[in-house]
């Protein structure tokens, strides 16, 4: 009898998978947490110096692509339960390189299931497969209403067709073989720890470095903002206390225009960089819209207040503020992700 509960999380070096790797090891000794990441352009061992030395943590370095090692350390370390985290996840990536999407997304998320399926059989009882997906799965909204989890799939990106595929086969496992799952749709995160190719990291670092800020269109794209440590920590609730196949969406109850989160963006970094008003804002540039844009994301995520209680912990303004304070204060690290040093870290602990 395994002494503790076994838990993989997948793409557990990333941005959001950091943060809940971080919580779940230091919260819950009781649970062993193996971190399975393939450490590509926005895996990044660094986000958890911290814990890399606890007993109940273990880094797994490997691709969920490739089926025969996922089978391996499926029957290496008996995962009881999986939070599936590894994605491809930049939709201007997708539209340049498709097939990687569906290779990750999809392969690699019917290999995890598969392998699942395969350890338990049909033995299913205290074991659980969570599959965090986004809102772009819904595709996009008008100037009203909100996704709910009832709302149909209409995927428009590569991206977003990928990671809908995958939530099809989640759910098709569990009526098909009985496997216990619950899937999360996340909007738009921010946050510590970000890859500085999504808009938020991406305009502090080129703010810092007197670059033009590229904002698509007109700038009127509407999203939703959720901080990634909130997220986490619904993650952490709908893990514990969720209903086995249902669906709930996490969102910041947080919709802002491009254009004025960029604004407002500037007008923070101007603060804190003791900058005249109006110097960040002056590198405001339209560029050219990208292929197959969605207007709005907008998440109703009521039904995880109402049935468990969560709910943001900041408003965005306080989120933004707590977001940009962080990247000023590290400034190596962003040095390090932008420079590519911080794929040597792996090399340092991990291949002597």
């Amino acid at each position: 009898m395994k002494a503790k509960t076994s838990i993989l999380i997948t793409g557990g070096a990333g941005f959001i998978g950091s943060h809940l790797v971080r919580l779940f090891v230091k919260k819950y000794p009781q649970y062993q947490i193996y971190n399975l990441d393939n450490l590509t352009y926005a895996g990044n061992l660094e986000n958890l110096k911290d814990i890399e030395d606890l007993p109940n943590y273990k880094f797994i370095k490997g691709d969920i692509v490739d089926q025969e090692f996922i089978n391996e350390i499926f029957d290496t370390y008996k995962f009881d339960r999986v939070i599936h985290l590894a994605a491809e996840s930049h939709v201007d990536r997708s539209i340049e390189d498709p097939l990687a999407f569906v290779m990750t997304n999809v392969i690699g998320t019917m290999n995890l299931l598969n392998a699942f399926k395969s350890l338990w059989k049909n033995d299913f009882k205290n074991k659980l497969f969570y599959h965090i997906s986004t809102d772009e799965v819904y595709g996009s909204l008008g100037t009203e209403g909100l996704f709910t989890e009832e709302t149909s799939y209409d995927p428009n990106s590569p991206y977003s067709a990928s990671k809908a595929s995958s939530d099809h086969f989640v759910r098709a496992y569990g009526e098909t073989y009985g496997m216990p799952y619950i899937i999360s749709n996340c909007s738009n995160n921010y946050g510590p720890h970000q890859f500085p190719e999504k808009l938020i990291p991406l305009f502090i670092n080129n703010i810092l470095n007197g670059k033009a800020l590229p904002v698509y269109g007109d700038g009127n794209y509407t999203r939703d903002w959720l901080f990634v440590i909130d997220h986490a920590e619904a993650i952490d609730l709908i893990f514990h206390k969720g209903i086995i196949k249902e669906t709930y969406n996490i969102g910041g109850f947080n919709e802002w225009k491009n254009i004025d989160l960029v604004k407002l963006l500037c007008q923070q970094m101007d603060s804190k960089l003791a900058r005249p008003k109006g110097t960040s804002e002056a590198l405001i540039t339209y560029v050219k819209d990208r292929p197959g844009h969605d207007l709005r994301y907008a998440i109703d995520a009521n039904k995880l207040k109402s049935e468990l209680g969560w709910e943001p912990s900041v408003t965005f303004e306080e989120g933004l503020e707590k977001t940009i304070s962080w990247y000023l204060e590290n400034e190596k690290w962003l040095n390090h992700v932008t420079s590519g040093a911080y794929q040597d870290y792996y090399k340092l602990q991990y291949q002597q």
